[in-house]
């Protein structure tokens, strides 16, 4: 049972109007300030904390979120669990425009983040974050069960690849990471999971397919426009999923 859900909103879920009594609460952290203060409600009677991973006016480059600050305010908070959405373009055949996605696995690929809690080691104490599972087995559960009873087209696992950006891939690059293994790829959930599982908060999220990166001869490369209108198509469904599940994993 989780008795208060944090929500990270990503592309296309900025900002909302998914809760009742909306608040705005202010948190400071250790490591700065988040992306936005946090919008505190609740959806069917459960407490909610909304974060905008991106700012609420989507202002904050990829590279530039304080993943930290932003994990650190939403267990603060008292948040005892994070679903998070995302806009990610697909390395796969059969995963179309607008199909949804519960990764399972990710591969980092970033180069320049912060990508720890622990900048230094107590003596003789190492700590180490075992992750060989990043995504919560009970909250990717609840998702793929309310992709499913809502219909919706969906992948049950998936390994999503997270680049440094905001530039897209290269065609070598986007072949390569289909030669890895990787199904999707985007700009954060690594660097957010990783945070999450040092942080002892289960993380999981739904992942909005909405391009085909850069490999796909017959296509069109990756545009922002594109992701943006295909993300902005989609936002509904995402909402309406995690009002399906809020309820649900709160009194489970």
């Amino acid at each position: 049972m989780f008795h208060k859900i944090g929500i990270i909103g990503g592309s296309g879920l900025d900002n909302p109007q998914m809760f009742s009594h909306a608040r705005d609460v202010y948190f400071s952290t250790p490591w700065g300030e988040p992306s936005c203060p946090l919008r505190e409600g609740e959806v069917e009677g459960v407490p909610v904390v909304l974060l905008a991973r991106h700012g609420r006016e989507h202002t904050i480059p990829p590279s530039q979120v304080n993943y930290r600050a932003n994990i650190h305010a939403l267990r603060d908070a008292g948040c005892s669990c994070i679903l998070a959405s995302t806009a990610v373009g697909s390395l796969r055949e059969d995963i179309k425009r607008g199909d949804l996605v519960v990764p399972d696995q990710f591969i980092d690929f970033t180069k320049q983040r912060r990508m720890t809690f622990h900048e230094s080691f107590t003596a003789g104490n190492p700590v180490h974050c075992a992750m060989p599972d990043p995504f919560d087995a009970a909250l990717r559960a609840a998702l793929n069960e309310g992709l499913a009873e809502l219909g919706y087209r969906r992948h049950e696992r998936g390994t999503v690849v997270t680049i440094e950006g905001p530039r897209f891939s290269t065609r070598a690059e986007s072949r390569m990471f289909r030669a890895w293994g990787a199904d999707i790829i985007n700009m954060s959930i690594a660097t957010e999971a990783a945070l999450a599982n040092e942080a002892g908060v289960p993380y999981a999220v739904v992942a909005m397919s909405t391009d085909y990166d850069s490999w796909k001869d017959d296509e069109a490369p990756v545009t922002w426009d594109a992701i943006a209108a295909v993300a902005a198509e989609n936002a509904s469904k995402v909402l309406k999923l995690f009002r399906h599940v809020i309820p649900r994993l709160a009194f489970a």
